[in-house]
């Protein structure tokens, strides 16, 4: 079944319910939504010969636009190929080329020399008319459960970006664990989309659009810890995923203005290593409003869920470890910790994560040499190290790329970071390896001060030999700004090695 299939159903059930906003404003009910969506996808097949499992970039900013035109995609069984709207031109072109796109939809529809677009591809504004609205949509093209869907590129770490191939099939199994496990999807609810409709904020649409919510896009055009209390207020029911370093704005913006979380239902959190003290100060300051998630885009938002109630549990012999987990595997997916053979290590020993399901992708891209490399035997290889424990949480300890090896013992920046971010004169920080010439690597901390306070390195040797063991203590300390993020608001530990070159 083509997953377009699921907003046709809902506007024939609930065509007046509110489905589109822009901050406050309504622009669109579900009726509209839906019509929107099947006028645009006609001019697609009409005027640019758009065709089942046809490819089509969408790199443009996160309007209720946006969400019409990743619809009328699918509507005719082709497929989205999201680009995060800040990647360069040059970056967007080439995944263009390698997806072999023959439509890319953008902000103004001129970003592009059409030479550097693949042959005869067209470039559209993603605010192109369609004409006047049908009075009813006909049903989206039938599809196979396998047909493809949804080519996301993993910004990946070196070299080029791999497009991961994720199928109808993918994307149902998705919703379906989003709705068992990480939070019951309600008409009632509103969704807020403050981080990339590029990612996984995006690919959560389907199974709040099955429920027939209201998607709302903010006024500012992203993440604004104000905009967002004042939504809350106006709007209630407030659904939103949030990368730890927005949850930490947020609730530094809250503290100053009193706010409680009054409004906001749900905030999903995953995308990078959530701090003890940060979940710790969120709960404290909104109560339990927050689940956790774990998933790659090879396995879109769905390897593990930690429950709003086990986040906020504090009765649990075990609580903290349980916080401090990731949960454990949600429906549909099974989860295994590995050595480099492939054999399950024992309860709490770190290994790699490897995952296996009907949410896994289908590979990658014209990269089978890349999908024999990370799917074995069925089981995914995420890169990812952490530990099982008895209960079946899963605790992450790191990637795989990012451990430091020092004289011949592993080193987890996490657990240096967690460390020195207890500290009161450390804001942020970010722990990564350093080549030795005696050591092999080194420890190297990038530390953000906090605002108004001295931080100095004699302070913080004396905080890490009192914490942790001194082979893992940083040898060095860089105090910086602010860290390099991307667009979820994740570290981007591959920039802060090349500024030590």
């Amino acid at each position: 079944m083509n997953i377009a299939h699921w907003l046709y159903q809902t506007a024939l059930a609930r065509p007046a319910s509110p489905a589109l906003r822009c901050g406050e404003v309504l622009e669109a009910t579900y009726h509209e939504f839906a019509t929107r969506a099947f006028a645009l996808s006609q001019h697609l097949v009409t005027d640019f010969a758009l065709r089942s499992g046809d490819r089509v970039a969408l790199f443009a900013k996160n309007t209720p636009r946006y969400l019409e035109t990743l619809y009328a995609i699918l509507w005719v069984g082709g497929v989205v190929v999201p680009i995060n709207a800040k990647l360069h031109p040059r970056e967007a072109a080439w995944i263009a080329q390698d997806a072999g796109v023959s439509v890319i939809i953008t902000d103004s529809g001129a970003v592009f020399d059409p030479a550097d677009l693949p042959a005869d591809c067209h470039e559209l504004p993603i605010t192109e008319t369609t004409g006047p609205l049908p009075d009813r949509a006909t049903p989206p093209a039938a599809c196979v459960p396998e047909d493809l869907a949804w080519l996301f590129y993993t910004l990946g770490t070196t070299g080029r970006p791999k497009g991961v191939m994720l199928s109808h099939r993918n994307l149902m199994m998705m919703s379906l664990a989003y709705a068992m496990d990480v939070d019951q999807a309600l008409g009632s609810d509103h969704v807020l989309y403050a981080a990339p409709l590029s990612h996984g904020a995006g690919l959560y649409n389907f199974p709040l659009v099955r429920a027939g919510a209201c998607h709302v896009f903010p006024a500012s055009g992203g993440f604004d810890p104000v905009e967002i209390e004042t939504l809350a207020g106006k709007l209630g029911n407030l659904v939103f995923f949030a990368a730890p370093t927005m949850i930490r704005r947020l609730v530094d913006v809250a503290r100053a203005t009193s706010f409680d979380g009054a409004g906001i239902k749900t905030i999903i959190y995953g995308g990078g290593p959530m701090y003890a003290t940060d979940l710790d100060a969120a709960l404290t300051q909104f109560g339990p409003r927050f689940v956790q998630i774990y998933g790659q885009g090879e396995c879109p938002m769905t390897i593990t869920a930690l429950p709003r109630d086990l986040v906020a549990d504090t009765t649990h012999p075990d609580w903290r470890a349980r916080r401090a987990s990731v949960g454990f595997a949600q429906v549909g997916v099974r989860v295994r910790v590995v050595d480099g053979d492939m054999n399950d290590v024992p309860p709490d020993a770190v290994g790699e994560i490897v995952v296996a399901g009907d949410v896994v992708m289908q590979g990658y891209w014209n990269r089978p040499d890349a999908t024999r490399e990370a799917i074995t035997d069925g089981w995914l290889r995420t890169g990812d190290l952490g530990s099982l424990d008895a209960d079946g949480f899963l605790t992450l300890t790191d990637r795989s790329k990012d451990v430091i090896i020092s004289g011949g013992t592993n080193i987890y920046p996490r657990e240096v970071e967690e460390v020195l971010l207890r500290h009161p004169a450390v804001s942020e920080v970010s722990v990564i390896g350093a080549p030795d010439p005696e050591w092999g690597e080194q420890v190297v901390a990038f530390i953000v001060p906090m605002s108004g306070v001295a931080c100095e390195v004699a302070a913080l040797e004396s905080w890490c030999r009192a914490e942790i063991a001194s082979f893992k203590k940083p040898k060095r300390y860089e105090f910086v700004p602010e860290l390099p993020k991307n667009s979820y608001g994740k570290v981007l530990k591959t920039n802060l090695r090349e500024s030590l070159k």
